[in-house]
């Protein structure tokens, strides 16, 4: 069986939608997979996270373009890891950060403070 190469978008195509979808959005997830099928724990715990406190939010998969998405992330983060949580365009954090402001109480109020 064959597996065509990687047919995601180049780069200058992500960084217009990472511009785009922060602009556009109040909460954004970039992670790995989508909300009814996350691809790895540290996406489906962030998504779950998120879902407790918002009902509307925004999820970018980045698995066919990962390099891609990852460079145009640090850009804004400083970070490459995956997921990544943006409020208002501005980097909130992964899912470990996530999970420290919900064990502190701050987690819905940092997400509702759009």
């Amino acid at each position: 069986m064959d597996f065509p190469p990687n047919q995601g978008l180049d780069q200058d195509e992500v960084d217009e939608h990472v511009e785009e979808t922060l602009a556009e959005n109040e909460v954004v997830l970039f992670m790995k997979g989508t909300e009814l099928m996350p691809q790895c724990g540290y996406s489906r715990n962030a998504l779950g996270l998120i879902s407790e406190h918002r009902d509307e939010f925004e999820t970018v998969d980045v698995l066919d373009s990962l390099a891609e998405y990852r460079a145009a992330l640090e850009a804004h983060s400083g970070w490459e890891t995956i997921p990544q949580t943006f409020v208002d365009g501005e980097f909130v954090g992964g899912s470990d950060i996530l999970s420290e402001l919900e064990e502190r109480g701050e987690l819905e109020e940092t997400l509702n403070a759009a």
